[in-house]
């Protein structure tokens, strides 16, 4: 999604954990594209991390006109009894918690600025329908789901566009994760059929931003071809 917004012009803040991703992401995208682009490392598990970092951007880069909560993952498939706790507390601190310190840390720019603006929250298929061993992920993305519908609500009156999008199985580094750095559970994830991609999603999200003022998507699920939600998915013999 960096890259791509780049390729359109957009100055850029990108955000993550590790400083040498960043860092590689920052210095081809400058030297592909005539954009800006800073860097801003932290956990966004951790609230103060979070809230210092955005809290500190330099004036000039407090217009954020467009803002996409990416951050997510999925720990374990396990049976609800047989769940790590860790695994639980990890989910949540990231696909909610997480959500909401860089929503909460970055709305005062936008309603400040006076020109509105868009939130992207990525959700997941997986917010539309519980599946077996999917219990507390799922649940992180239901309420993924329930917070971009409320912020939605409580961010007419500033004129702020709100757009959840729902992918299914896209090929990233989602099921590596997941699996813990099992390659071949990960790989088989997205055997006899093509998943999305993060060059798929990206084309959405950026569709998503690039409409006229007055239209919005509230919200959206995309999945490739072969996939109709969470449960039904056809593979190749």
């Amino acid at each position: 999604m960096a890259v791509k917004f780049a390729s359109h012009g957009y100055d850029l803040i990108i955000t993550g954990r590790r400083k040498e991703r960043l860092e590689e992401l920052q210095k081809e995208i400058c030297k592909k594209y005539n954009t800006a682009v800073i860097t801003l490392c932290f956990d966004i598990q951790n609230r103060k991390e979070v809230l210092d970092a955005i809290g500190t951007l330099p004036e000039k880069w407090k217009g954020v006109n467009i803002l996409i909560n990416n951050a997510g993952l999925a720990a374990g498939r396990d049976y609800f009894d047989e769940a790590s706790l860790d695994d639980w507390d990890t989910m949540i601190d990231t696909n909610v918690k997480g959500l909401l310190y860089v929503t909460k840390a970055v709305l005062p720019f936008m309603i400040e600025h006076g020109a509105g603006g868009h939130i992207i929250n990525i959700g997941s298929t997986a917010g539309k329908e519980v599946y077996e061993k999917g219990n507390t992920y799922c649940a992180s993305k239901f309420a993924v789901n329930a917070l971009s519908q409320g912020m939605r609500i409580d961010l007419l009156r500033h004129n702020i566009k709100v757009t959840a999008v729902h992918p299914g199985a896209a090929e990233t580094e989602f099921s590596m994760v997941r699996f813990k750095g099992d390659a071949a559970a990960a790989a088989k994830v997205y055997e006899g059929y093509k998943p999305l991609s993060a060059e798929d999603i990206a084309d959405i999200v950026f569709f998503c931003t690039s409409l006229p003022a007055h239209v919005c998507i509230n919200d959206l699920v995309l999945t490739s071809i072969s996939q109709a939600n969470s449960f039904y998915l056809h593979k190749n013999s």
